[in-house]
């Protein structure tokens, strides 16, 4: 193992202003020995051959702010044939899906590598595809770097600590500035604005002002961007710790238009139910209490159950309607919502199954506030447990966050009425195994019965009953018969 510990007091410390502590040094060194075999095997091997290399980017700044990191991210002044050829024999498995973008991915013993040459790449006015090129320096390629904190470096073997543009002194402040001029760094790639209000909500940063200003002039940019990268950006930023924080900055920034053009819309939005907060903030607070109870609950970070709470009134403006005595009503905004969700996330390319997924929490999540004082039947718990299906625990979570009045008591009276349907959905579903009602006959027994050939007579009738179990819960196969035969007599000819 080659020594990982600074060469010397130079080696530790980087060009610009600001030296790692001592504990950050530890935490370079820690890095350095949780990357083997590739911190001295591979390292060694490429300086055999006159070639450097060097952990990057994210493992390194994940490394000073103390935060776990699974990834192995390397950069190289080989360029990727030279990389092919340096891997052979070492390298269990090799792929070169990114290679056209100077990367080579690799996997050793349980480790995934990826190995960048250094390069620029910048994106031309009307291009989706950025152009790259490689560099001779490692300095030049922490230049094209998104942020400082993200810029520095440590080369490998021997663990010295790379930082020109001053990132850990950012680090420290909990500022995200860009290694050049922010204009430049949009530039070549604009998706780079969606990268810094995630970072802001994911390391509690702040964008320095010169970055804020450029991410605000040149939000228009993100046209060019494929949506899928979009898409990955946003879904980041969601399954952040802070999600609030990176969204309000989309909208306080004119980044929201290009990406979720419904959200800034939604400003503007009074919520009959909540005079004190228009529905943009009502809506930022609901995802807020459906985080706080996602964890509460015992369940980690949820894409679907996220966006269906920051989308959940997303209808509204366009079913604002004004009555009398000044009262302004939202009729039906839960099913132009979920056309306007599954619009937006297919747009964004997100998968068809996440789509849905939120689509249907949006359009569900009115369901429970007919619910009143506990008048629902049986058979309207059954077909609410049934309606929502899978995304039942869900929609408990989305339901019980949408609640925020400051009205205490009104706030007490519903999470009660809460805890009673889903005491009702359990008790329910441990009589009548709520998640796979099925009705009582199946498909060849209706045949049988009716005796008819399968078509369409079999879809109705079994409609019919699945509509009788939920309405009367579990029957006996005579009484299912019977009133099988009863209702054939009536609507079959």
């Amino acid at each position: 193992m080659p020594n990982t510990e600074p060469s010397s007091e130079n080696d530790a410390m980087p060009t610009a202003a600001g030296a790692p502590t001592p504990a950050q040094l530890s935490a370079i060194v820690a890095l350095v020995e949780s990357a083997r075999p590739v911190s001295d095997e591979l390292g060694g091997r490429f300086a055999e051959h006159g070639r450097e290399l060097a952990l990057v980017g994210g493992p390194v700044r994940d490394a000073l702010l103390g935060r776990p990191s699974h990834d192995i991210d390397l950069t190289t002044d080989a360029v990727p044939q030279r990389v092919l050829e340096l891997v052979d024999g070492w390298a269990e498995s090799v792929w070169t899906v990114g290679i056209d973008f100077g990367t080579v991915g690799l996997r050793k013993k349980n480790l995934q590598l990826e190995i960048t040459t250094y390069r620029s790449e910048s994106y031309s006015p009307k291009s989706r595809k950025p152009e790259v090129a490689y560099g001779t320096e490692i300095e030049d390629d922490l230049l094209r770097r998104d942020f400082t904190v993200n810029a520095m470096a440590v080369r490998l073997p021997m663990g010295e600590f790379v930082d020109p543009f001053g990132g850990l002194a950012d680090l420290r402040a909990g500022v995200l500035r860009t290694p050049g001029r922010p204009e430049d760094s949009f530039s070549d790639d604009p998706l780079r604005i969606m990268r810094a209000v995630r970072f802001a909500a994911q390391l509690g940063f702040e964008l320095a002002p010169e970055v804020a200003e450029a991410a605000r002039d040149m939000a228009d940019r993100l046209g060019i961007v494929s949506a899928e990268r979009v898409r990955d950006e946003l879904t980041k930023l969601l399954l952040s710790p802070d999600p609030r924080r990176g969204l309000g900055l989309m909208v306080d920034l004119g980044i929201a238009p290009y990406v979720l053009p419904e959200l800034p819309k939604l400003r503007l939005e009074i919520d009959e139910h909540h005079r004190h907060k228009d529905v943009y903030e009502h809506s930022l607070t609901v995802l807020d209490q459906a985080i706080e109870l996602e964890g509460a609950r015992g369940h980690g970070p949820d894409l679907v159950l996220r966006l269906a709470a920051l989308l959940h009134d997303v209808g509204k403006p366009k079913t604002r309607a004004f009555e009398g005595a000044g009262r302004v009503t939202f009729h039906h905004h839960e099913v132009v919502g979920a056309s306007m969700t599954r619009k937006r996330l297919t747009a964004l390319r997100f998968p068809k199954d996440v789509v849905s997924d939120v689509s249907s929490l949006v359009a569900l999540h009115l369901r429970f506030h007919g619910y009143g004082k506990g008048e629902w039947t049986d058979s309207a718990v059954r077909r609410y447990a049934r309606d929502a299906g899978p995304l039942l625990e869900r929609l408990h979570i989305l339901t019980r966050a949408d609640c925020t009045t400051r009205n205490r008591r009104k706030a007490a009276a519903l999470a009660r009425s809460y805890d009673d349907i889903e005491k009702r959905i359990a008790v329910l579903a441990e009589q009548e195994e709520l998640d796979r009602i099925r009705p009582d006959l199946d498909g060849n027994e209706i045949q049988e019965i009716l005796g008819v050939k399968p078509g369409p007579e079999i879809g109705k009738a079994y409609r019919y009953l699945l509509e009788l179990r939920l309405e009367n819960g579990p029957m006996e196969k005579d009484a299912a018969t019977e009133a099988l035969r009863a209702w054939a007599a009536e609507h079959l000819s």
